[in-house]
């Protein structure tokens, strides 16, 4: 029976052909598993670069190019062209095994042998080249070959290297980029995930079937026509759930307690947290629980997993929710069902509180000092507040305004328990006390996404819910994305991650001039790392090139939105799918106000977080995609192909009512405007392949410090 492979090529270029075309292609190879060599048609290609190369039709038009095996009867689908486009791709490229990883690779032989003369004549007018301190040896042990080591011997700029990309061995660019941008050669073999001495020793340079069950980071494997069908179905959502060498080891491996990866916007963290769990639920002992901060992470979480997961046995093991409703849960097996305060109900409070005592404090900075030091630190007396350090908290506090504090704090907690309501925190608290009590934990293992928005009473919770042990918690978070007040030390709260901590570094989303821009805004900033240290944006790059992002100022909020429809309107007509475009806010009521007037002004849109019949009615559609609008904290943990961000203006960015006051307390402002920096810095690294920020009146100081990309007047 032949087995079918679908390349990362052919994926991601499966969703701009026409529907009448995927569906061809669908009808084709649906019948690929039962079908014979010759009821598939598979034709040889004259003069192709590789003589396993074979054509399918799929049409009059359209041809799929397969690559055939010399023995097996696994054949790879490597892409779908028009007819003459299908044979000069063929034409053109050859298919290797790469030495170090043993993965397949594709290049482009013409372009090499093309590029080749005018890279020599350059190289004899320059003193240096590119890698002249590199051996022979060494560029062979990281999988480079003859052909590549002859390219990479007359490249004399990184800037050569960048634009050879789309026609080298991918495997042996990604080595030969490490090394570009100051790797070690011991960094390079770990980043392209090359196999040990054994394993290569084994490696059958003609074995293609092999080489391609190796490559799960280009390759993925169908077995019959439903998952065919689920491939095709989700071709962009599905390829994100892919996982690169590097990736691969950290979600596999076996540790004896908590582990972390880290790693800048668009590395791949959510991906190894997604596999993480599917790895653990595989072994089929104990439930998983994988866990974020926010609801519509939590739901892309879940339906991320529904495309990797298809054993519904394995899946049953996995629970996804967020932490908080996965306390309230707890919460109600054991309790009667809470009242909980919304936000602005719980600052009321605080403020009658202040105010029937006479203190000298805001309800925002009671607020604020119950959170970061009684709740984080688990006070549970006077005595115990009075000895307790405050670091990260800039106003001080002497024994008799400490006495206040706590005062205001036992008011506020009789109040509420006197009327029956509780607070997100409050909740979980208490889910931890009943855990702590109850003879069994819930959960063998925790993998928790966006870790670094979690509060301290969060982990204390998660802490409860996993018996301590071999790979109880596996982290994924980025300091730099912390959008939220929450603040802690991982040490302190007991989860030792010192010696089972990984970094990515590799950027699989966002283009290198979105990056590169958005970066601009963090550089300097003093970011501590969620375990006594400071964090680095050093290192980060990607290997994707496109429009460096277009910012423009207006006169008015009015002048701002309909240029934004008008940036939204074009990208469309450009083959964008309007659900692949998004559009950040800073605030909920802006979100509410810009969405119908962008459907007065023609473009199809949603709010974020609401189901379709939670829409306004006077915007509701015909049906079909619409753009997604919503704030920048719920773009977190989402991807578009195009991103516009607007009103980032000095009044709006950083959010006047999310600052606490200087004069308040110095070190909590300095906090709360870096976390509103790195807000801004989230909300634009959402973006793919295009970006585009605008403001009205004079613009935020954020986008003042990182300078200019493209700017309109």
């Amino acid at each position: 029976m032949a087995r079918l492979g679908i390349d990362k090529e052919f994926l991601l270029g499966f969703a701009a052909l026409e529907k009448q075309v995927q569906n061809r292609v669908l009808d084709v190879f649906a019948k690929f598993e039962a079908a014979t060599h010759a009821g598939l048609h598979l034709e040889k290609i004259g003069n192709a670069g590789d003589n396993r190369f074979r054509s399918i039709r799929i049409d009059k038009f359209w041809r799929g190019v397969v690559l055939e095996p010399e023995k097996g009867d696994t054949y790879t689908l490597l892409k779908v062209l028009p007819h003459d486009d299908a044979y000069a791709w063929a034409q053109r490229r050859r298919v290797s095994i790469n030495a170090a990883t043993g993965r397949i690779e594709i290049r482009d032989v013409v372009a090499i042998d093309a590029t080749l003369p005018e890279l020599t004549r350059r190289a004899e007018q320059v003193p240096s080249r590119l890698f002249a301190d590199v051996a022979d040896k060494d560029l062979r042990r990281l999988g480079i070959d003859e052909q590549t080591l002859a390219f990479a011997r007359v490249l004399t700029d990184v800037r050569q290297l960048e634009m050879a990309r789309g026609f080298l061995p991918p495997n042996q660019w990604d080595a030969l980029f490490g090394l570009a941008a100051g790797m070690t050669l011991e960094e390079v073999w770990a980043e392209i995930g090359a196999a040990s001495e054994a394993d290569r020793a084994s490696f059958d340079a003609d074995d293609v079937v092999a080489a391609v069950e190796r490559s799960a980071d280009r390759v993925v494997l169908v077995d019959g026509p439903e998952e065919l069908l689920e491939v095709f179905r989700h071709p962009f959502a599905l390829w994100r759930v892919y996982l690169h060498p590097t990736q691969r080891r950290i979600a596999r491996a076996r540790f004896r307690g908590p582990a972390r990866v880290t790693g800048g916007p668009g590395t791949g963290k959510t991906v190894v947290a997604l596999h993480r769990a599917r790895d653990l639920a595989s072994q089929g002992v104990g439930r998983v629980l994988l866990t974020t901060f926010t609801s519509t992470m939590s739901d892309s979480l879940a339906a991320d997993l529904d495309l990797l997961v298809h054993d519904p046995l394995m899946r049953d093991r996995i629970t996804v929710a967020t932490v908080n409703k996965i306390a309230y849960e707890i919460f109600r097996a054991w309790q009667p069902q809470p009242t909980i305060l919304t936000d602005a109900e719980e600052r009321a409070v605080w403020s009658t509180v202040a105010r029937g005592l006479g203190l000298p404090f805001s309800g925002s900075f009671l607020s604020e000092e119950w959170r970061q030091v009684i709740l984080a630190q688990e006070i549970l007396n006077e005595v115990g507040y009075q000895k307790a350090r405050r670091a990260g908290r800039g106003r001080p506090l002497g024994p008799r305004q400490r006495a206040q504090v706590w005062a205001a704090w036992q008011q506020f907690d009789r109040e509420l328990r006197a009327s029956g309501r509780w607070t997100h925190e409050m909740i979980c608290v208490e889910a931890a006390r009943l855990l702590e009590r109850a003879p069994q934990r819930p959960y063998r293992h925790v993998v928790i996404d966006e870790a670094q928005d979690l509060s301290p009473v969060q982990w204390r919770f998660l802490r409860a819910a996993v018996e301590p042990g071999a790979d109880d918690f596996f982290l994924a978070g980025d300091a730099h994305q912390r959008i939220y007040h929450n603040r802690v030390s991982l040490r302190e709260l007991g989860i030792q991650v010192v010696g089972r901590s990984a970094r990515l570094t590799v950027n699989y989303r966002t283009t290198a001039e979105i990056l590169a821009w958005s970066l601009g805004m963090l550089r300097g900033e003093p970011i501590d790392d969620l375990d006594g240290g400071l964090d680095s944006v050093a290192g980060y790059r990607s290997e994707i090139h496109g429009p460096v992002p277009r910012l423009q100022g207006f006169a008015t909020w009015n002048d701002e939105i309909r240029e934004a429809a008008e940036q939204v309107r074009a990208w469309i007509r450009a083959g964008v799918a309007p659900d692949e475009i998004g559009v950040a806010v800073r605030s909920n009521k802006l979100a509410e106000s810009l969405l119908p007037a962008l459907h007065r002004l023609g473009v199809p849109a949603r709010l974020l977080a609401r189901l379709p019949e939670q829409q306004p009615a006077q915007i509701e559609q015909a049906g079909g995609p619409e753009v997604a609008v919503g704030t920048m904290h719920r773009m977190k943990g989402l991807e578009f192909r195009c991103l516009t961000v607007l009103g980032v203006g000095e009044r709006q960015v950083p959010a006047p009512s999310a600052v606490t006051p200087v004069g308040e307390d110095e070190i909590a402002h300095a906090q709360d405007v870096q976390r509103e920096r790195c807000l801004l810095f989230v909300a634009c690294t959402r973006a793919r392949e295009e970006l585009y920020v605008s403001w009205h009146g004079t613009q935020s100081p954020f986008l003042a410090q990182v300078g200019p990309a493209v700017r309109s007047a």
